[in-house]
């Protein structure tokens, strides 16, 4: 085996961020992914990209009806489309819901959005950053005092689009297997981060966090024993000591009289222990502490770079990371105990694919000629 997906058949039209993840995950456990690009070159920020691992690849100009119906015929041998234009583009070009169901009623049309189908910003344009600010989550995240940081485009691309998406394909899949009829995954990323901020309303509920106020709650870098302290290399080291025998255990191992300082989850007393937590770990480099405290109770961990992580004795044990092509990346994930994934193939030349899908569906050399020569199906740029 593969991967548990083996034996689906993705299309993937090319875009950005989420739903190339998307493609990518599903890669990874197996399934057949098929990039339709636009060009059978690519800009150069997308030259190395990893998500482009694992996939197939067919250039095809989408402004011409025999580049449309190419598609469309690869579309009646596909299992899922996963495609992220604004609402409505789709069914402009002519490859909407409507008309893949007619064809192929098994399909599951995966759509992606920010926004999501519908409501009054649904052909807006917006990033990440839009998203997570809308949904609540931005708001939530950085010092107190001080404007909201700017994180990763983690929670919105990624989290809430990208896995969202996945999540809401594999769910239609399972369900098309019974009943033999796809639908449309409508995976907005604003829908995806209130749904990764799950835990917060219910502990403002019961007085235990403030969505109001960021860098004074729990999780939130508020509290001391959940923070990241500077260490004497200019490095840093991250602290979780959340459960009270974790946090007695770290400070045992900092050399701190638990009698002498305030309580552990007194909010009042956490300014002051911050700074002394600040104090002590300033005295020792981040190598010297980890080598103290890491692997102990004390929930305390390096933080290392992109560059530094795939060194570490615990990624090199799991083998999290893998190169291809030249890039250090991540393995497939999860792990499975029995439909182990294959390691990803490499990147494929932009419409490698191309003339080899075509065929398989029925095309003609004279055909294939003819749509080469237009400008239709693009050949690699060589």
């Amino acid at each position: 085996m593969s991967g548990p997906l083996e034996g689906v058949r993705v299309v993937e039209l090319a875009g950005l961020g989420p739903a190339p993840m998307t493609g990518m995950m599903l890669a990874d456990m197996g399934a057949e992914v098929i990039c339709v690009e636009r060009a059978a070159r690519r800009p150069p920020l997308q030259r190395r990209d990893v998500s482009f691992r694992g996939k197939r690849s067919i250039a095809l100009n989408l402004k011409d009806p025999r580049g449309i119906e190419a598609l469309l015929r690869l579309l009646d041998t596909a299992d899922v489309l996963l495609e992220g234009y604004r609402p409505g583009v789709a069914e402009r070009l002519g490859f909407g819901p409507e008309v893949c169901h007619g064809r192929n009623p098994r399909l599951v049309y995966g759509r992606m959005t920010g926004w999501g189908q519908d409501g009054p910003l649904a052909k807006a344009a917006g990033h990440d950053i839009n998203y997570i600010a809308l949904a609540g989550a931005l708001h939530a995240i950085g010092r107190p005092d001080e404007k909201p940081a700017v994180p990763l485009n983690l929670l919105g691309d990624m989290g809430g689009g990208g896995m969202l998406l996945a999540f809401g394909v594999v769910c239609a899949l399972f369900e098309a297997r019974g009943s033999g009829q796809g639908q449309v995954v409508d995976a907005a990323m604003i829908d995806g981060v209130a749904q990764m901020m799950w835990m917060f309303p219910g502990l403002q509920a019961v007085g235990a966090w403030d969505l109001e106020r960021r860098g004074v709650n729990l999780l939130d870098g508020g509290a001391h024993f959940y923070d990241t302290y500077e260490t004497a290399d200019g490095k840093s080291v991250a602290v979780g000591a959340i459960e009270p025998q974790f946090y007695a255990e770290l400070l045992v191992r900092l050399g701190l009289d638990a009698a002498s300082l305030p309580p552990q989850d007194d909010p009042a007393g956490w300014p002051e222990l911050k700074a002394k937590l600040a104090e002590v770990f300033r005295t020792k480099p981040r190598d010297e502490w980890c080598a103290l405290l890491e692997g102990t109770d004390a929930c305390v961990a390096p933080v290392l770079s992109w560059n530094e992580a795939p060194r570490h004795p615990q990624h090199q044990a799991r083998g999290t990371f893998i190169e291809i092509d030249g890039v250090v990346q991540h393995a497939p994930a999860p792990r499975f105990s029995r439909t182990v994934p294959a390691r990803p193939e490499g990147m494929r030349a932009p419409g490698g694919d191309g003339e080899a899908l075509l065929e398989a569906l029925g095309y003609s050399s004279s055909e294939l000629a003819e749509l080469s020569d237009a400008g239709v199906l693009q050949r690699p740029d060589r």
